[in-house]
């Protein structure tokens, strides 16, 4: 009989996590194995939850979430439409117009998502911005430290704030789980991709950049072209004649300053990608977990890319934006 230590206790008695798992395995037919795989956690877990949803009612003739039906429903629905591996919803939060105020439910939601998924020695990626300050800073106890290593996403030296960056971000989440972390000193923008190969050369980097190669979860923010909206535009790292260029070849957001279209192609901001330090697009959708958080009507369509470009496989989100993907053709 597995023993059931307080991270155990947590999870048993996570109902969202016991209505997944029973969905799962007796709706979508997958084995206990599969079902560990897709959630993170172990089979004997999965065993014992799939218990827990007889005993608690939740497995009758079908599957039921007992808190929050809808949502349930919408998670499913949304993993299906778009084929990714797991969906995180969590209530609206209103905003006052031109704030950049972010909701904390998303950011509690995805530090409850990541002390299920991750373990020692994972090599987790971090981007920059607002959403990911507000994840690794949100009031959520966690039980259980965990030996991950937390790797900036893109360079961290610019003028703008340090406390977005990708570098002071991965090491407050390396604090945050009890990790360690490692810095990438470059800056995020150069302005000749020549120059930026060269300096990339350099073995201080390539020591950071060759961890991309084995990053086992990324965590990213993604961005808007919108001037209410935009981080990259208020902290200086594009202006108002880019952003313009940039809509007008059918830009929708960006991840870790990589711009892309609504299909997910980046071709045509291939000049500026090229010129960013940090993960391409191209590698970043080789990682094994890449979790996507984003809120907000305004993030329907940069998600929708993100989705499309195969640069996330996991969203965390609220009901708003979820409501506006499922109404997507």
């Amino acid at each position: 009989m597995e023993r059931l230590d307080d991270r155990m206790k947590k999870l048993v008695d996570d109902k969202r996590l016991i209505f997944k798992c029973c969905s799962l395995y007796y709706l979508d037919g997958l084995g206990q194995k599969e079902v560990a795989d897709a959630l993170g956690i172990s089979r004997p877990t999965v065993s014992r939850l799939l218990q827990l949803g007889k005993d608690t009612g939740i497995v009758k003739i079908e599957v039921l979430n007992p808190d929050n039906t809808n949502y349930g429903q919408m998670e499913r629905e949304l993993e299906k439409k778009f084929s990714l591996q797991e969906v995180i919803i969590v209530d609206s939060m209103p905003l006052e117009q031109g704030t950049r105020n972010i909701n904390s439910e998303i950011g509690s939601a995805t530090l409850e998502y990541l002390s299920r998924i991750l373990k020692d020695d994972y090599f987790v990626g971090v981007s920059m911005g607002l959403t990911i300050q507000n994840i690794v800073r949100s009031e959520y106890r966690l039980e259980k430290s965990c030996n991950c290593t937390f790797v900036p996403l893109i360079g961290g030296v610019s003028d703008s704030r340090m406390d977005i960056h990708s570098n002071y971000l991965a090491r407050e989440f390396a604090e945050r789980f009890g990790g360690k972390s490692v810095q990438f000193f470059a800056p995020a923008l150069f302005s000749r991709k020549d120059v930026l190969e060269g300096f990339m050369e350099e073995r201080s980097n390539r020591k950071v950049t060759n961890m991309y190669t084995s990053l086992d979860v990324v965590v990213m923010g993604i961005g808007v072209l919108d001037p209410a909206h935009s981080t990259l535009l208020q902290e200086g790292y594009i202006d108002q004649s880019l952003m313009q260029e940039f809509l007008g070849k059918g830009a929708v957001g960006d991840i870790a300053l990589r711009y892309f279209d609504a299909d997910g192609g980046a071709d045509a901001f291939s000049d500026f990608n090229e010129r960013v330090a940090g993960i391409s697009l191209r590698r970043l959708a080789q990682v094994p977990r890449r979790i996507g958080v984003a809120c907000g009507k305004p993030k329907i369509a940069p998600v929708l890319g993100a989705i499309r470009g195969r640069y996330i496989n996991i969203l965390i989100t609220d009901a708003e934006c979820a409501a506006g993907l499922l109404a997507s053709e």
